[in-house]
């Protein structure tokens, strides 16, 4: 028969115990149509309005673009070196542009940061025809890789943003494909931080206004169509945090710089994230069942945070819930109990215990003597 034991944690923080909680004031007003904000390292979200509503994302589609590029390079279906030539149809395409000449090919290298820096639809174009053969094709392969990222409310009909009535996302799910990208690319990452491109002897600057203003801003991406207004998505990074804020459906670029400003200055001045828990390191070793030893290491894959306010760190209290008795065989990453963190009672984080080791069965009679000693459990 399964039942639980429950391990009690100390958060691994060496930190003086407050009297009092934490000060976090409301969430600032943000003049938008819906915005995001999260704490990249724990997932947690800080504050939100509209957040699974359908918006226009506009230019911010590039983020998707760019993330199967990543991937089409990870994967060494592409390689920075090879020369890309537009097409026709990216050639002639509307919005901004980064100025590819027919005539001449341009290498993949360059097309990313026309894409990312200069936000240019023919980079998008060209590069979407290299990795699916069309445009059209491209789009399909963006809304599978959407569903396995977990954006939920997102279907794309392009690799640009230009309007389609079909063609919709969310901030949640934009600020999923933001994380994403950092998470899974981070050697592309750097590229959403330059201020500037050069190509065909035309420099474009970035239009992420905060760039030049906040020295913790370091990227990502601006958007603009009549429809949706000016958006723009803020990963900004201080005392070893990061955040990511989206803000869609604002009257301006200097409103949709100014209102991210808001919400990326609330996150870091009024809240902190502390890591609970390393990630391979065992938080506990349990007694294991008629295994090839008698005893199984558990806890996490991943590091493990908790955003909480400024000061609310030294609460933070732990438990995990292990299913007992644990019998081998038991597989590494095989989930064997819940941890669930909390803060004056409320529940602020839940994830999965693992076995960070893999326990095969052990011999006839260790199976013996373990099953004898289930019968008295």
């Amino acid at each position: 028969m399964k039942t639980l034991s429950r391990i009690f944690l100390a958060a691994t923080l060496a930190l003086p115990v407050l009297s009092h909680a934490a000060f976090v004031p409301p969430v600032p007003e943000i003049a938008g149509k819906a915005y995001y904000l999260t704490d990249f390292y724990s997932g947690q979200v800080i504050a939100q309005k509209d957040a699974d509503n359908r918006i226009e994302p506009a230019s911010l589609t590039k983020l998707m673009t760019a993330y199967l590029t990543f991937k089409a390079l990870h994967e060494k279906r592409l390689t920075l070196e090879q020369t890309l030539t537009v097409s026709t149809k990216g050639w002639k395409i509307e919005g901004s542009k980064m100025f590819l000449d027919p005539k001449v090919p341009a290498r993949v290298d360059d097309l990313i940061k026309g894409m990312i820096v200069q936000s240019g639809n023919d980079a998008c174009v060209t590069l979407a025809e290299a990795i699916a053969g069309s445009e059209e094709v491209f789009a399909q392969m963006m809304n599978a890789e959407a569903r396995r990222l977990g954006m939920k409310n997102t279907q794309f009909r392009n690799a640009t943003g230009l309007p389609d009535p079909e063609h919709y996302t969310t901030v949640h799910d934009l600020a999923i494909l933001s994380a994403s990208i950092i998470r899974d690319f981070p050697e592309f990452y750097p590229i959403y931080s330059m201020k500037s491109f050069t190509y065909n002897n035309i420099s474009q600057p970035n239009r992420n206004l905060l760039l030049y203003r906040d020295p913790n801003v370091d990227g990502m991406k601006t958007g603009h169509t009549d429809g949706a207004g000016f958006n723009l998505i803020t990963s900004a990074h201080r005392d070893g945090r990061r955040v990511l804020s989206v803000v869609v459906g604002t009257a301006s670029p200097e409103a949709r710089a100014a209102e991210s400003s808001k919400l990326i200055n609330y996150a870091l001045q009024f809240f902190e994230t502390p890591k609970l828990y390393t990630a391979n390191k065992p938080v506990s070793t349990l007694g294991l069942y008629k295994g090839a030893k008698g005893s199984l290491n558990v806890g996490f894959t991943s590091d493990i945070f908790a955003t909480v306010g400024k000061g609310d760190a030294a609460k933070i209290k732990s438990t995990i819930d292990i299913k007992q008795p644990l019998i081998a065989p038991v597989k590494a990453g095989q989930a064997v109990g819940k941890l669930t963190v909390t803060l004056d009672g409320k529940v602020i984080e839940e994830r999965p215990v693992v076995a960070l080791e893999t326990v095969e069965e052990g011999g006839f009679f260790r199976r013996l003597w373990d099953a004898i000693r289930l019968l008295f459990k």
